[in-house]
Protein backbone atom coordinates (compact mmCIF):
# COMPACT_ATOMS: atom_id res chain seq x y z
CA UNK A 1 0.00 0.00 0.00
CA UNK A 2 2.80 2.73 0.61
CA UNK A 3 3.62 1.82 -3.67
CA UNK A 4 0.26 2.96 -4.10
CA UNK A 5 0.10 5.85 -1.96
CA UNK A 6 3.85 7.34 -3.45
CA UNK A 7 2.02 6.62 -6.64
CA UNK A 8 -1.15 8.15 -6.08
CA UNK A 9 -0.95 10.40 -3.41
CA UNK A 10 -5.01 9.48 -2.93
CA UNK A 11 -4.91 10.87 1.05
CA UNK A 12 -4.72 14.43 -0.29
CA UNK A 13 -6.49 13.93 -3.78
CA UNK A 14 -10.39 13.72 -2.94
CA UNK A 15 -11.05 13.30 -6.71
CA UNK A 16 -9.25 9.26 -6.64
CA UNK A 17 -10.90 7.01 -5.52
CA UNK A 18 -8.76 5.88 -1.81
CA UNK A 19 -9.30 2.06 -2.06
CA UNK A 20 -9.92 0.12 1.17
CA UNK A 21 -11.48 -3.12 2.16
CA UNK A 22 -15.48 -1.29 1.96
CA UNK A 23 -13.99 -0.21 -1.59
CA UNK A 24 -12.76 -3.60 -2.76
CA UNK A 25 -15.89 -5.78 -1.25
CA UNK A 26 -17.98 -3.60 -3.16
CA UNK A 27 -15.40 -3.70 -6.27
CA UNK A 28 -16.22 -7.99 -6.08
CA UNK A 29 -19.45 -7.39 -5.93
CA UNK A 30 -19.69 -5.59 -9.32
CA UNK A 31 -17.30 -8.79 -10.78
CA UNK A 32 -14.67 -10.75 -9.54
CA UNK A 33 -12.03 -9.95 -11.59
CA UNK A 34 -12.21 -6.20 -10.56
CA UNK A 35 -9.30 -7.08 -8.33
CA UNK A 36 -6.47 -9.39 -9.38
CA UNK A 37 -2.81 -9.89 -7.87
CA UNK A 38 0.35 -11.88 -8.65
CA UNK A 39 1.99 -14.26 -6.59
CA UNK A 40 2.21 -12.65 -2.91
CA UNK A 41 1.40 -8.81 -4.26
CA UNK A 42 3.96 -8.29 -6.79
CA UNK A 43 1.51 -6.89 -8.64
CA UNK A 44 -2.29 -5.72 -8.08
CA UNK A 45 -4.26 -4.11 -10.61
CA UNK A 46 -8.26 -2.87 -10.10
CA UNK A 47 -10.41 -2.40 -13.02
CA UNK A 48 -14.49 -1.15 -13.05
CA UNK A 49 -16.56 -2.44 -15.10
CA UNK A 50 -19.42 0.53 -15.52
CA UNK A 51 -21.67 1.91 -18.68
CA UNK A 52 -20.65 3.90 -21.43
CA UNK A 53 -22.28 7.21 -20.48
CA UNK A 54 -20.09 7.12 -16.77
CA UNK A 55 -17.05 6.72 -18.96
CA UNK A 56 -18.20 9.66 -21.18
CA UNK A 57 -18.40 11.85 -18.37
CA UNK A 58 -15.09 10.95 -16.30
CA UNK A 59 -13.04 11.19 -19.79
CA UNK A 60 -15.06 15.13 -20.12
CA UNK A 61 -14.11 15.60 -16.49
CA UNK A 62 -17.66 15.93 -15.27
CA UNK A 63 -17.48 13.34 -12.84
CA UNK A 64 -14.84 12.47 -10.63
CA UNK A 65 -13.02 8.91 -10.09
CA UNK A 66 -15.10 8.25 -6.57
CA UNK A 67 -18.06 9.16 -8.30
CA UNK A 68 -17.35 6.93 -11.32
CA UNK A 69 -17.31 4.54 -8.69
CA UNK A 70 -19.81 5.60 -6.41
CA UNK A 71 -22.73 5.93 -9.62
CA UNK A 72 -21.96 2.94 -11.14
CA UNK A 73 -24.86 0.47 -10.35
CA UNK A 74 -24.55 -3.18 -9.29
CA UNK A 75 -26.21 -6.06 -11.30
CA UNK A 76 -26.49 -3.55 -14.60
CA UNK A 77 -24.72 -4.80 -17.69
CA UNK A 78 -21.14 -2.87 -18.48
CA UNK A 79 -20.07 -2.40 -21.54
CA UNK A 80 -17.01 0.21 -20.60
CA UNK A 81 -14.04 -1.07 -18.63
CA UNK A 82 -12.06 1.69 -16.73
CA UNK A 83 -8.38 0.52 -15.97
CA UNK A 84 -7.81 2.35 -12.89
CA UNK A 85 -4.83 1.19 -11.39
CA UNK A 86 -1.60 -1.43 -11.84
CA UNK A 87 0.95 -1.60 -8.95
CA UNK A 88 4.08 -3.64 -9.59
CA UNK A 89 7.08 -3.77 -7.17
CA UNK A 90 10.36 -2.29 -8.74
CA UNK A 91 11.88 -5.62 -8.92
CA UNK A 92 8.99 -7.55 -11.38
CA UNK A 93 8.29 -4.10 -13.21
CA UNK A 94 8.85 -4.40 -17.36
CA UNK A 95 8.13 -8.18 -17.58
CA UNK A 96 4.64 -7.91 -18.62
CA UNK A 97 3.10 -9.15 -15.27
CA UNK A 98 0.36 -6.23 -14.76
CA UNK A 99 -0.25 -6.54 -18.71
CA UNK A 100 -1.07 -10.38 -18.30
CA UNK A 101 -3.29 -9.83 -15.67
CA UNK A 102 -4.75 -7.03 -16.74
CA UNK A 103 -6.00 -8.92 -20.13
CA UNK A 104 -6.90 -11.74 -18.11
CA UNK A 105 -9.21 -9.65 -16.32
CA UNK A 106 -10.98 -8.11 -19.29
CA UNK A 107 -11.44 -11.47 -20.21
CA UNK A 108 -12.91 -12.82 -17.32
CA UNK A 109 -15.12 -10.02 -17.16
CA UNK A 110 -16.16 -9.93 -21.20
CA UNK A 111 -17.43 -13.43 -20.70
CA UNK A 112 -20.74 -11.79 -18.58
CA UNK A 113 -20.42 -7.77 -20.26
CA UNK A 114 -20.25 -6.60 -23.56
CA UNK A 115 -16.60 -4.52 -22.50
CA UNK A 116 -16.73 -2.47 -25.78
CA UNK A 117 -14.30 0.65 -24.50
CA UNK A 118 -11.16 1.15 -22.10
CA UNK A 119 -10.63 4.30 -20.58
CA UNK A 120 -8.07 5.40 -18.42
CA UNK A 121 -6.64 8.48 -15.97
CA UNK A 122 -2.72 7.63 -16.54
CA UNK A 123 -0.81 8.66 -13.19
CA UNK A 124 2.96 7.63 -15.12
CA UNK A 125 4.20 6.94 -19.12
CA UNK A 126 4.05 3.57 -18.02
CA UNK A 127 0.42 3.58 -16.85
CA UNK A 128 0.20 5.06 -19.86
CA UNK A 129 2.09 2.37 -21.48
CA UNK A 130 0.61 -0.34 -19.86
CA UNK A 131 -3.43 1.10 -20.88
CA UNK A 132 -2.07 1.44 -24.81
CA UNK A 133 -0.57 -2.07 -24.62
CA UNK A 134 -3.65 -3.62 -22.91
CA UNK A 135 -5.90 -1.69 -25.75
CA UNK A 136 -3.61 -3.12 -29.00
CA UNK A 137 -4.33 -7.13 -27.47
CA UNK A 138 -7.79 -6.96 -27.07
CA UNK A 139 -8.56 -4.54 -29.82
CA UNK A 140 -10.68 -2.48 -27.54
CA UNK A 141 -10.60 1.41 -28.70
CA UNK A 142 -8.92 3.44 -25.41
CA UNK A 143 -10.22 7.11 -24.05
CA UNK A 144 -7.72 9.03 -22.08
CA UNK A 145 -8.57 11.36 -18.93
CA UNK A 146 -6.36 14.33 -19.83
Amino acid sequence: MELADEAFDVRHDPEQLNVNEEIIKRLQQIHPATVSEYEDAVCWIIVIPTTTDLMNKFVAKQITESELFELTQLGIKYDALYLCSAMVLDEYRNKGIARKLTIQAIESIQKDHPIKHLFVWAFSKEGEGLADAVSKVTHLPLLKRL
